[in-house]
C-alpha cells in the first residue's frame, strides 16, 4: 500500500480478493463504504481517494472477512456468497451451514480510535486554514492547530472532536 498524490493505492487488492474467494467489486464496495470515500479498481489494484493508513485498511478488510467470509457455525473460511430472494446469504462448503450476510452500519466510533480527546500526538502541518490555523490530517480526521505553520512538525493535545474535525492545542514544535 502506498500514497500516490491524494490517493491511496492497494497494489495486491486482486490477490486479497482471490485469497478470500470473493468478487473484487463486492470487497471494493464494502471498503469504500467503510472508509467513506470514492475509489476504483485499476487492474489488480484498488485506488482510494484520500490518504489512509495500512492499519485502517487492514482493520476494514478483517471486518469484511468476519462478516462475509468466515462461517458462523464452523469458523472456516470455505464459504461463498449466494443471492436468495434478494437476500445475500453466506453458504459454507465445509459444514453446509448458511446464514444471511449482515450489513453493519458505518460507526463513527471506529474512527475515534485514531484520535481521542486529551490524547497527545506528533503531526506534520500540511496546510493553513482560512483563519490562519495549521491543518493536519490523521486517518479521516482534519485537525486544526492554532499557532502552527505549514511544514512544521508539532506535538499537539486534542481538545475537542466533532465528527471528523478535531481541535488541538499546540504543545511544542519539533
Amino acid at each position: 500500500m502506498f500514497s500516490e498524490g491524494k490517493a491511496t493505492v492497494l497494489e495486491n487488492f486482486g490477490t486479497i480478493a482471490g485469497v478470500l474467494n470473493r468478487d473484487p467489486d463486492h470487497l471494493l464496495k464494502f471498503l469504500l463504504r467503510e472508509l467513506g470515500t470514492a475509489g476504483k479498481l485499476d487492474g489488480p489494484r484498488a485506488v482510494f481517494q484520500g490518504k489512509f493508513s495500512g492499519s485502517t485498511v487492514t482493520e476494514h478488510i478483517n471486518a469484511y472477512v468476519k462478516e462475509y467470509v468466515i462461517c458462523g457455525e464452523c469458523g472456516r473460511p470455505d464459504t461463498h456468497l449466494v443471492k436468495s430472494d434478494r437476500l445475500l446469504m453466506i453458504k459454507c462448503d465445509a459444514c453446509g451451514a448458511h446464514r444471511p450476510a449482515k450489513r453493519r452500519p458505518v460507526h463513527a466510533v471506529e474512527h475515534r480510535e485514531a484520535l481521542s480527546e486529551g490524547g497527545e500526538y506528533d503531526m506534520v502541518i500540511e496546510s493553513t486554514g482560512s483563519k490562519g490555523d495549521g491543518v493536519a490530517k490523521k486517518d479521516k480526521f482534519t485537525i486544526f492547530v492554532p499557532g502552527a505553520k505549514k511544514g512544521e512538525s508539532v506535538k499537539v493535545r486534542i481538545k475537542k472532536i466533532s465528527g471528523t474535525l478535531a481541535y488541538a492545542e499546540l504543545l511544542s514544535k519539533q
